[in-house]
């Protein structure tokens, strides 16, 4: 299969798969469903090119996602979890960073509403300005700000060590 020229929709397209990817997992909290919603706004955009007017196809790709992802939410009952022991067997992937400040971070991360992870998604991961993200989300510019500030400050305090016992070092 060829692949697309980077001038073509297609190509642009194709380029954006990985910051839509990001998008969606942290959307939809898991890998399994972040990839049946990019697969899904990927089939929009495809189908709908002929509505996209030329000017910012990374901002009308993100609304797309945003709003099958709201969609679906509204749809769809809550999603069962699996009970940790059904799972045993499933295999994890290897990392090399603490595993403790990493769920620690997930957990601060999951903690967060809808709305500021989505903003704090776009503008500190995958780098938008404040005036993509009001225009991907339909929001003011204001209230991107502010739920960014909200964020942050909910995430710091979620990640200060406190509960930490720091250990004395012997003489």
């Amino acid at each position: 299969m060829k692949t697309p020229a980077p001038e073509t929709f297609e190509g642009q397209i194709l380029a954006l798969l990985p910051s839509l990817r990001r998008y969606s997992r942290s959307l939809t909290r898991s890998d399994a469903d972040g990839e049946d919603l990019l697969q899904d706004c990927v089939e929009k955009v495809l189908a709908r090119r002929s509505q996209w007017r030329g000017l910012n196809l990374r901002g009308w790709a993100l609304t797309i996602m945003t709003n099958l992802y709201r969609n679906t939410r509204r749809q769809s009952p809550p999603s069962m979890m699996v009970e940790l022991d059904s799972a045993e067997d499933m295999p994890s992937p290897e990392t090399t960073a603490d595993p403790l400040e990493r769920l620690r971070l997930e957990d601060a991360l999951n903690s967060l509403s809808e709305e500021n992870r989505a903003v704090l998604m776009l503008v500190i991961i995958e780098g938008y300005t404040y005036s993509e993200v009001a225009a991907a989300l339909d929001i003011p510019v204001g209230t991107v700000m502010s739920r960014l500030s909200r964020a942050r400050q909910r995430l710091g305090d979620l990640m200060k060590a406190d509960n930490v016992i720091t250990l004395r070092r012997p003489k």
